[in-house]
């Protein structure tokens, strides 16, 4: 297929990968001076109608579910008679690419599971079974949070055929479940939860559990081999890891887990029960060590079986760089962050300014005089009515009225019997 340099109103930049069942392109959209993935469905498929029925079924789920942990689609449309999906670019890569450099820790392990459960249950509430969970369909942003992707060889639960392929089986063999194996009409979510299992398994071991020469003897290992012990090939890890592992890949769906979230929190309980951390409501958010390197961009295609990987000297792609994480504070505080702007210690107070202990003795002295101002205020009062009181100063007139004697007149006195008789 010749390159193309614009599809719709958007600018192809490069070429990411091309496989059996779509192109994906990485490019800009000027309307929102963005970078976005475009998927675009091959030439050389549009003469079967049931590709592009399923091509276009992939850009309605992924709609329909809008779950904050399932990557997001932008747009949908035709260039050419080529219809193509546009989809938010995802710049931190994809869980292979990380896989590459070696096992990841419980951790790391349980902070991804923990946030991609509650996307795979939305999808599941809606009857939706992702189908090919696998590290290259798990994909990360800029801050190291985990999306899940490619949703090209979904169904509804409810349908009736096994695929729009008729007889033939769709997933990669390392992570499907014993009943997709058989080609189970009536599977359901939980054969998402068993590939979840796998994974799991993936992560933490740096491999699949089941490895042979050819995909099919893959396929049977599912169906008759035993779930392989974990601990044997990693020593290190907690005992409670291996009923996990069993119980999330059994091979029979009904004593496996009942939801994706079931399975998320039993795996944050032996997470937290020896690293001692909180709840793992989300994943730390991560820097790029250097601004001016980004990540690759592995965008998954449905067929992993004989994808052809374009050479990044057919590409501008970067290669991968390191991500560190950001340092956890001892004690939680109120503040923001950047990814772009370490943080720095709080500047020390200037010089000539008031310490902490000075401003404790600027306010203890502050009451102790309020206190003498207002113990000054009652004395100099009480001695005013004192001497209100006393008649005297300027509220004598409290003081409290008395009563003034004054002699009675004398009268003549009159003469007796016996002074009128001498006379």
């Amino acid at each position: 297929m010749p390159t193309m340099k614009v599809i719709g109103r958007y600018e192809i930049k490069s070429e990411i990968a091309r496989g059996g069942m779509a192109t994906v392109y990485h490019a800009y959209d000027p309307r929102f001076e963005r970078d976005v993935a475009i998927k675009v469905l091959p030439q050389a498929m549009l003469h079967d109608p049931l590709f592009r029925t399923r091509f276009e079924r992939e850009a309605k789920m992924i709609a329909l579910l809008e779950h904050p942990a399932i990557v997001p689609v932008y747009d949908f449309g035709e260039e050419n008679g080529q219809p193509y999906i546009v989809m938010r670019y995802m710049s931190g890569g994809s869980l292979t690419g990380r896989l590459s450099q070696g096992p990841l820790s419980l951790l790391e392990t349980a902070q991804i599971v923990v946030r991609l459960a509650p996307a795979l249950d939305a999808a599941h509430a809606r009857g939706i079974v992702h189908r090919d969970l696998k590290p290259g369909n798990i994909l990360f942003d800029q801050y190291g949070n985990a999306y899940l992707s490619d949703f090209g060889i979904a169904r509804s639960s409810a349908s009736s055929s096994a695929t729009l392929t008729g007889e033939s089986i769709l997933g990669t063999p390392a992570y499907m479940s014993p009943e997709q194996v058989q080609g189970d009409k009536t599977i359901d979510g939980q054969s998402d939860l068993y590939s979840l299992g796998v994974l799991i398994y993936h992560m933490l071991v740096g491999h699949p559990p089941y490895q042979a020469d050819a995909p099919a003897k893959v396929m049977m290992m599912h169906i008759l081999q035993p779930v392989p012990a974990i601990r044997q090939e990693r020593g290190d890890l907690p005992a409670a890891i291996e009923p996990f592992i069993s119980r999330a890949m059994a091979k029979k769906p009904f004593e496996r887990f009942t939801s994706a979230s079931e399975l998320a929190q039993n795996l944050e309980s032996i997470t937290r029960s020896v690293t001692g951390v909180g709840p793992l409501v989300a994943q730390t958010p991560t820097m790029i060590s250097s601004p001016a390197l980004r990540p690759d961009f592995q965008m998954p295609t449905v067929n992993t079986p004989g994808e052809t990987v374009v050479s990044p000297d057919k590409t501008s792609i970067s290669s991968p760089t390191e991500v560190v994480p950001l340092p956890v504070p001892a004690k939680r505080t109120v503040t923001s962050w950047s990814p772009t702007a370490p943080s720095t210690p709080q500047p020390a107070a200037p010089a000539g300014g008031l310490t902490v202990k000075g401003e404790r003795r600027n306010l203890a002295l502050g009451l102790i005089l309020a206190v003498l101002f207002m113990l000054a205020l009652a004395l100099g009062g009480g001695i005013l009515l004192w001497s209100g009181f006393s008649g005297r100063g300027p509220l004598a007139m409290l003081a409290p009225a008395t009563a003034t004697w004054t002699a009675a007149p004398t009268l003549p006195s009159t003469p007796t019997h016996k002074s009128l008789q001498e006379s």
